[in-house]
C-alpha cells in the first residue's frame, strides 16, 4: 500500500507528487500514457499536429460535445467532429506542450463576485482562499519550474514576495522594439512575459536553444518547466515515487462512506486489470476527465458520483474566453527594424498587455476585463503554407501557389494576438457521463456541454479593438481580429469547485472531498473562476499548496 496514489502526471500531479516524495512519502502515480524521455521529442508536425502521438486514438477514446442547434442541444461524438479534447497523454501530460506564458492571477481574481456583483446567468462565486494564501506557492513554483522573465511594476501585477525572477527572460526578436514604441505611442504598457523556459542552465536542463517551434512540442534540452522535467524526475530521484506508465484508471473503489480504499487501473497494452492500494488518493487527470472518473466511480454509497452529495460534481466547467487577431509585418513597408532582423527564427516576443485587465471607466464602465500576449504566428510549416490558398472560394495551384507561399515565407511575417478573459461559469456549461457512448474500456465517455456566456464575447471584442489599434500602429497590414464563444481546448478548468460551504461545493479549501475524507483533487477542477490569464502558474502553486496539507493529515491523523 502506498502513502499517496496520484492519477495523472501533470502539472498539478507532479507538483504532488514531487513535495511528498521529497518529504519521505512512498508515492505511485499512474498515468495513462507512456514515458518519452527528453531526447525522444522532436519538432516534427505530422506527428504532434496533424496525428496522435501524444493523445488517444478518437476511436478508442473520445468524448461526446453538445451544442445548440437550432435552439436543440445535440451531442455528437468528437471521432466525428474530430475535435479533440484530450491534452497529452504523456508523463507530464499538456505542460510538456505548453508554450509556458506564465502570470500569476490578480488579487481580485480571487472575489470577482465581492468587487462586481452577481451576473445574470453566471454562477460567479468568490474563492474560500485569498491572493495571499497562495503568493508563497506561486514563489515556491517560480523557482522550482524555473520561470524566466523580468517583473515591470504595473498597477495590475500582483505583488511579490521577490524582487524580480531568479532567471533573466529569453532572448527576443528584434519586433519588440516597433512593439514597445508603438504602445507608447498609444499610451498602452508593454510587459515582458514571464514564460516558463530557462534562459540559463539550471539543475541539469539546458537553457532554451530558440528552436522556433516551442507551443505545441516537447524540448529536448529540457528548458520548457514541464512537470516531467521540472518535478517528475527530481522526485523519481529520491528513490520514492513508483511511477507507473500505460495505466488507465476506471475508477476508484470506496468500500465505505468517506473513505476510497484503491484504485482500478488497466494496462493500456496489455488489458490486464489490477488494484492498486494507499492511504490517499489525489485525482490530477484534467478537470473534465477528473469530473468523469469521479463520476464513474458511483457506488451505494455514492450514487450521484464519488463525493457528490452536493450534486455540483461536473457542473461549472470553464474554459477561457477571448479570441486572437493578426496582422502582416510586410518587407516593403516595414518601419523602425531592419527586415532580416525581423525574420531571424526562434526569438520571443515576450510582450504581455495588463491595462485591460479590470475596466473601470467611466465611459466605458466596470467590468472584468482580461490580458493579452503578442507572439508570431504558430511556426509550423505546413498550416503555414495552406493558409491563404483560395481565390473566390477556389484554390490555387501551381506556379500561382508557389509565388504565394514564397511571398508568405519571405516577404512577410505575421504578428498575432491571444487575448484571455474569464469564461463566466454557468448551467449550460458541465460535464456528465453519456448515457450510449462508451470508450475502448467499456466507461461512458464524458459528454462535455460548452455554452459560453455573453458577457465573454463582449469583453473579448472590447479588448480586441484595442489590440488592432496597436498593430495598425506598427504598420502592419491585413490586420483582422475574431473573439469566439466555442471553448480553449487546452484550458479546462473547474468541475470541482471548491468552497466552504458542502452543499454549494465539492472539495473543501484544500481541495479535499467534503464528502471523502481521504481524496483530493489537485488539477484545475478546484477554480470556481478562471481569471484572466493562462491557468498554469496557478495549478502548479495550488497543487503545492494541497501537498503540503496532504503532509500535515498524514502527520497528524490515520486516513
Amino acid at each position: 500500500m502506498y502513502d499517496v496514489v496520484i492519477i495523472g502526471s501533470g502539472a498539478s500531479g507532479g507538483a504532488v507528487a514531487y513535495t511528498l516524495c521529497k518529504a519521505g512519502y512512498k508515492v505511485a502515480v499512474l498515468e495513462k500514457g507512456r514515458l518519452m524521455r527528453r531526447e525522444a521529442f522532436s519538432k516534427d508536425e505530422l506527428a504532434y499536429c496533424r496525428r496522435d502521438l501524444v493523445t488517444p486514438n478518437l476511436f478508442d477514446e473520445y468524448h461526446t460535445i453538445e451544442e445548440k442547434v437550432e435552439g436543440k442541444w445535440v451531442a455528437t461524438p468528437t471521432h466525428e467532429s474530430g475535435w479533440s479534447f484530450w491534452n497529452g497523454n504523456i508523463v507530464g501530460g499538456s505542460s510538456n506542450l505548453m508554450s509556458g506564458m506564465f502570470h500569476r492571477l490578480h488579487p481580485d481574481d480571487f472575489r470577482l463576485k465581492s468587487k462586481y456583483g452577481a451576473i445574470k446567468g453566471a454562477n460567479i462565486e468568490d474563492w474560500p482562499i485569498s491572493y495571499d494564501d497562495l503568493e508563497p506557492y506561486y514563489t515556491l513554483a517560480e523557482e522550482l519550474v524555473g520561470i524566466s522573465g523580468h517583473h515591470i511594476p504595473h498597477r495590475y501585477e500582483p505583488k511579490r514576495s521577490t524582487p524580480n525572477f531568479s532567471q533573466p527572460p529569453t532572448k527576443e526578436n528584434a519586433v519588440v522594439k516597433l512593439l514597445d514604441k508603438s504602445c507608447e505611442n498609444l499610451g498602452f504598457t508593454p510587459l515582458v512575459t514571464p514564460r516558463a523556459v530557462l534562459s540559463k542552465d539550471s539543475n541539469g536542463r539546458k537553457a532554451c536553444y530558440y528552436s522556433n517551434l516551442c507551443g505545441s512540442y516537447g524540448c529536448s534540452s529540457g528548458a520548457k518547466g514541464s512537470a516531467r522535467e521540472s518535478l517528475i524526475n527530481p522526485a523519481l530521484a529520491t528513490g520514492n515515487l513508483t511511477l507507473l506508465t500505460n495505466s488507465h484508471v476506471k475508477r476508484l473503489q470506496s468500500d465505505s462512506q468517506d473513505k476510497v480504499h484503491a484504485a482500478l487501473v488497466v494496462d493500456t497494452i496489455t488489458g490486464k486489470e489490477r488494484y492498486i492500494k494507499g492511504k490517499i488518493f489525489v485525482v490530477a487527470a484534467q478537470s473534465h476527465e477528473s469530473a468523469r472518473l469521479l463520476l464513474n466511480s458511483s457506488n451505494q454509497y455514492h450514487p450521484k458520483g464519488l463525493g457528490n452529495s452536493s450534486g455540483e460534481l461536473g457542473k461549472n466547467l470553464i474554459f477561457s474566453g477571448g479570441g486572437a487577431g493578426q496582422g502582416e509585418l510586410q518587407k516593403e513597408n516595414l518601419k523602425q527594424i531592419k527586415f532580416e532582423d525581423l525574420m531571424t527564427t526562434g526569438l520571443f516576443v515576450n510582450r504581455s498587455i495588463l491595462d485591460w485587465y479590470f475596466i473601470d471607466h467611466w465611459w466605458d464602465g466596470k467590468f472584468k476585463g482580461g490580458s493579452v500576449e503578442f507572439m508570431f504566428e504558430h511556426q509550423n510549416l505546413i498550416s503555414r503554407a495552406r493558409k491563404d490558398n483560395e481565390v473566390k472560394g477556389k484554390l490555387v495551384w501551381g506556379k500561382a501557389l508557389g509565388e504565394r507561399v514564397e511571398k508568405r515565407f519571405q516577404e512577410q511575417k505575421s504578428i498575432r494576438f491571444e487575448i484571455f478573459n474569464d469564461w463566466l461559469p454557468n448551467d449550460d456549461c458541465f460535464v456528465s457521463l453519456d448515457p450510449t457512448h462508451k470508450d475502448k474500456y467499456g466507461m461512458p465517455v464524458g459528454k462535455l456541454r460548452v455554452e459560453g456566456h455573453p458577457q465573454d464575447i463582449k469583453v473579448g471584442k472590447y479588448i480586441a479593438k484595442k489590440c488592432e489599434k496597436i498593430l495598425v500602429e506598427m504598420g502592419a497590414k491585413e490586420v483582422y481580429s475574431s473573439i469566439s464563444s466555442s471553448p480553449s481546448t487546452n484550458l479546462v478548468a473547474g468541475g470541482c469547485r471548491f468552497g466552504n460551504n458542502p452543499k454549494h461545493s465539492v472539495l473543501n479549501k484544500y481541495c479535499q472531498s467534503h464528502d471523502v475524507k481521504n481524496l483530493f483533487v489537485a488539477d484545475a477542477s478546484f477554480m470556481p473562476t478562471g481569471g484572466s490569464v493562462a491557468y498554469t502558474w496557478t495549478i502548479y502553486a495550488n497543487a503545492f499548496r494541497v501537498a503540503d496539507h496532504i503532509i500535515e493529515q498524514l502527520n497528524i491523523t490515520k486516513i
